[in-house]
C-alpha cells in the first residue's frame, strides 16, 4: 500500500506554484490551428485498422442557472428548445465520426458532461443514447465505465431511474459546499436533502459508483464551515471525492467577476481547509490517489494505483487510459494515439460546421518523439508517484540521465528538499511531496517556460 501523504507546510510554501494538471502533456495550451479535419480521419484511420477499444466524451453545454466559480464551457438559458438544433448537429457529428471507425470497437468507457446533462429532457436522453448505440458498439452487459454528471437540482428518482436504464452506472456529483452563504455568494443553492435524495437513488438502483465534488477556496467559506460541509460529505460515503481548490481568474472567465474577491478566504485559510480536509478523509478510510481525488481502497483507482495500472486523460484519472478517446459535442477534446483535437469552442460555429456537414475540429496537436517520452514521464509520476529510469529507457531507447542531463540540478534540489527520492535507477514521490506532484511533472514539461503561468491554477 502506498504510504499517506504527509502535510509539510514549508515545502507547499516552497513548491505552491501554478502549473498545468496535466490532463494531457502536452497540454490543451499547445494547441493550434494548424491541425485539422484531416489528422483527425488519418487518426481514426489508423485506431480502426488496430482496433482500439473506445472512450467516448459527450459535451452538453447547456445549465439553466450559472454558478458564479464555474470555468467550464457552458450555455446559460432557461430556454429548454435550444437542446434540439444542438442535438441535431450533435447526432450528425456521431455519424460522421462512427463511419471512419469499426463497429466491433468496443466503447469500454462513456461519459456525459456539461454543462448540466440532464438539462436534457428524458426523450431527449432516450435519442441522444439510442443514436450512440446504433453508430458506435456500446457493452449491453454492464461492464463498461459508462458516467454522467449530476445536479441535484436537475434530477429526481425518475431521472436517476432513466439514468441507469439507459446503461448509466457511475454519477458524478457537484455539491462544492453544503454552507447557505457559502452558496448564495456563487448562485449555487443546493441542500444537503436534495444531494441525499440522488444518492439514495442511486445505490437503490444500483449505480457501481458515486463521485462528489467539492470546492475549498470560495467566497465567504472558512477552516470551520468547510470542515462541517466535509463532514456531512463523508456520512454520505461516495466512493470517490474530488476536492478542487478555487482558482480566482476573472480576466479568463467571465462569470468570476460577480464574486466579491475580498470575500475569498487567505492563503493561509485555505491551506487550513485543505489539511483538514486531509485528515478528515484519510480518518474515514479514504485514499489519496493524486491531484485533488481521494477514493475508498476498494475502489477501482485505488487498485489501479496500488497495482500501478493508473492512467490520467482529459477525463481525469481513468482505468482506461488504454482507449482512444473520442470527444463529441462544442469544444470536445479527442486524444487518438500521438493526435490530440478539440471541437470549436463557439456553440454557432460547432452548429454551423455541422449544418454544412463538416466536423467542427478548429484546433489540436500531433505529438512528436520528444512530447510522447516526456508525456510518458509525467504520466508515471502523476499516477504511480514513482518513475524507473528503465522502462523508459528501454521503450524509448535513451539513457534517461543523459537526456534530462539538464534537469538534474533541479531534480536534485527537490531530492535535498524531501520531496523527492532521487537515484540513478528511479525518481520516488515522498509522502510530504505528493500533494505536490505537479511540481515534480513541471519539471520535465518542455513548453512551461514559454507560457503564461497565469493561465494556469496553483498546486495547492
Amino acid at each position: 500500500m502506498l504510504d499517506a501523504i504527509r502535510w509539510d507546510s514549508d515545502l507547499i510554501r516552497r513548491y505552491d506554484l501554478a502549473g498545468p494538471r496535466y490532463t494531457s502533456y502536452p497540454t490543451a495550451v499547445q494547441f493550434h490551428s494548424q491541425v485539422g479535419t484531416f489528422d483527425l480521419f488519418h487518426a481514426l484511420r489508423d485506431s480502426r485498422k488496430a482496433l482500439r477499444p473506445l472512450s467516448l466524451y459527450v459535451h452538453v453545454p447547456f445549465c439553466a442557472n450559472i454558478c458564479y466559480y464555474c470555468a467550464c464551457n457552458k450555455v446559460i438559458t432557461k430556454d429548454r428548445g435550444r437542446a434540439l438544433p444542438y442535438l441535431q448537429r450533435l447526432e450528425q457529428e456521431i455519424q460522421l465520426i462512427a463511419c471512419h471507425l469499426d463497429p466491433a470497437q468496443k466503447v469500454e468507457q462513456l461519459h456525459f458532461g456539461g454543462g448540466t446533462p440532464t438539462f436534457l429532457s428524458h426523450d431527449e436522453l432516450r435519442q441522444l443514447m439510442a443514436h450512440l448505440r446504433k453508430h458506435f458498439n456500446l457493452l449491453e452487459d454492464d461492464s463498461g465505465d459508462y458516467g454522467i454528471e449530476i445536479d441535484p437540482r436537475e434530477a429526481d428518482w425518475s431521472t436517476m431511474g432513466l439514468l441507469r436504464e439507459l446503461g448509466f452506472n457511475r454519477v458524478s456529483i457537484g455539491l462544492q459546499d453544503l454552507d447557505p452563504a457559502v452558496q448564495r455568494a456563487v448562485n449555487r443553492l443546493q441542500s444537503l436533502e436534495e444531494t441525499r435524495a440522488v444518492i439514495d437513488a442511486a445505490r437503490t438502483l444500483q449505480f457501481r459508483s458515486i463521485n462528489i465534488d467539492l470546492i475549498y477556496g470560495l467566497p465567504k467559506q472558512t477552516p470551520e464551515n468547510f470542515a462541517r460541509t466535509v463532514e456531512e460529505v463523508i456520512s454520505l460515503q461516495p466512493d470517490r471525492l474530488s476536492v478542487f481548490n478555487y482558482a480566482h481568474l476573472p480576466e479568463r472567465f467571465m462569470p468570476q467577476r460577480r464574486i466579491n474577491g475580498n470575500e475569498l478566504p487567505e492563503p493561509a485559510q485555505k491551506l487550513e481547509m485543505l489539511e483538514r480536509t486531509i485528515e478528515q478523509l484519510t480518518a474515514a478510510g479514504y485514499r489519496y490517489i493524486g491531484m485533488d481525488h481521494f477514493a475508498l481502497p476498494d475502489d477501482e483507482l485505488a487498485i489501479a494505483q496500488e497495482e500501478q495500472t493508473l492512467q490520467r486523460n482529459f477525463q481525469g484519472y481513468t482505468t482506461h487510459g488504454h482507449c482512444d478517446l473520442i470527444g463529441l459535442g462544442v469544444s470536445a477534446i479527442s486524444q487518438i494515439g500521438d493526435l490530440y483535437c478539440q471541437n470549436s469552442s463557439d456553440l454557432n460555429e460547432y452548429q454551423n460546421t455541422l449544418a454544412a456537414a463538416q466536423l467542427a475540429t478548429s484546433r489540436g496537436l500531433v505529438c512528436n518523439a520528444d512530447d510522447r517520452l516526456r508525456r510518458a514521464v509525467i504520466q508515471q509520476l502523476i499516477c504511480n508517484f514513482s518513475l524507473e529510469f528503465a522502462e523508459i529507457e528501454q521503450q524509448f531507447n535513451i539513457d534517461f540521465q543523459g537526456y534530462f542531463g539538464a534537469l538534474w540540478p533541479q531534480l536534485q534540489g527537490m531530492a535535498s528538499d524531501g520531496l523527492i527520492a532521487l537515484d540513478r535507477e528511479r525518481i520516488a514521490v515522498l509522502p510530504a511531496g505528493r500533494l505536490l506532484v505537479r511540481s515534480v511533472c513541471m519539471v520535465f514539461d518542455a513548453y512551461l517556460e514559454q507560457q503564461n503561468r497565469q493561465r494556469f491554477s496553483r498546486v495547492i
